[in-house]
C-alpha cells in the first residue's frame, strides 16, 4: 500500500487524485511542509512525498508519472512517438502556467517581505492569460489534452488551473472553463479534494 504525505490543499491533490482514480489503496498523513513526520521520511521536507514497497519519491510530477507507468493508465507507453508529446504538455504546463502561478505565491507571501516585489505580479497575470489561451487551443484534438484518454498533463493542467483561481491569477478562457468544470465533477476529484 502506498502513503502520501502533505495537505490535499497543495501540489499533493494531484497525487492524490491520481491514486483515487486508479482505484488503489493507500493511506493518507496530511502533514504541511517540514512537518517532523514528514521529515522522518524526506528530509528535504517538500510535499508531496510518496511511500512505494521501492522507496521514497517525491515531486508531484516524478510520482504521477511513476504511478501512470507502473499502473499502465493516464500515460502514453514509452517508447511510442507520441511519448514524447505527452512529456512536452507536461513540460509546457510547468513552464508556462506552474511557474507562472508559483513566482506569483512567491511574491505574495513566501519570500521574505524585503525580498518580495508587489510590481511584478501584474505582469505574471498578462503572461498567464497569454499562455492559457495557447493551451486552450490544445484541447481541440479529444476530450482531453492528448485526445481521447486523460493523461498525467491532464492531472497537472486540472491541478493548475485551480490553483490560479485561488491566486486570482486565472483569465477565465471558456474552453478551459468548460473543461475544468468536467474535470471538477470526477468522483475521484471530488474525494481527492476532500482529503485533509
Amino acid at each position: 500500500m502506498y502513503k502520501v504525505y502533505g495537505i490535499s490543499r497543495s501540489r499533493t491533490l494531484r497525487v492524490l487524485w491520481m491514486l483515487e482514480e486508479l482505484g488503489l489503496p493507500y493511506e493518507h498523513i496530511p502533514v504541511v511542509p517540514h512537518d517532523p513526520e514528514l521529515l522522518k521520511v524526506s528530509p528535504a521536507g517538500k510535499i508531496p512525498v510518496l511511500v512505494t514497497p521501492e522507496g521514497v519519491l517525491t515531486d508531484s510530477v516524478a510520482i504521477l508519472q511513476y504511478l501512470a507507468d507502473t499502473h499502465g493508465k493516464f500515460t502514453i507507453p514509452p517508447g511510442s512517438f507520441d511519448r514524447p508529446r505527452q512529456v512536452a504538455m507536461t513540460l509546457q504546463i510547468l513552464d508556462e502556467l506552474e511557474g507562472l502561478i508559483w513566482t506569483s505565491a512567491r511574491h505574495s507571501f513566501i519570500l521574505p517581505p524585503e525580498r518580495r516585489v508587489a510590481a511584478v505580479k501584474e505582469s505574471l497575470r498578462w503572461e498567464y492569460a497569454r499562455n492559457e489561451k495557447a493551451i486552450a487551443d490544445r484541447l481541440g484534438d479529444g476530450p482531453w489534452l492528448m485526445g481521447e484518454e486523460m493523461t498525467v498533463p491532464d492531472f497537472l493542467l486540472a491541478h493548475c488551473l485551480t490553483w490560479a483561481k485561488l491566486a486570482k491569477m486565472s483569465s477565465s478562457e471558456p474552453r478551459l472553463e468548460a473543461w475544468l468544470a468536467k474535470v471538477m465533477a470526477r468522483p475521484a476529484f471530488q474525494r481527492a479534494a476532500a482529503k485533509g
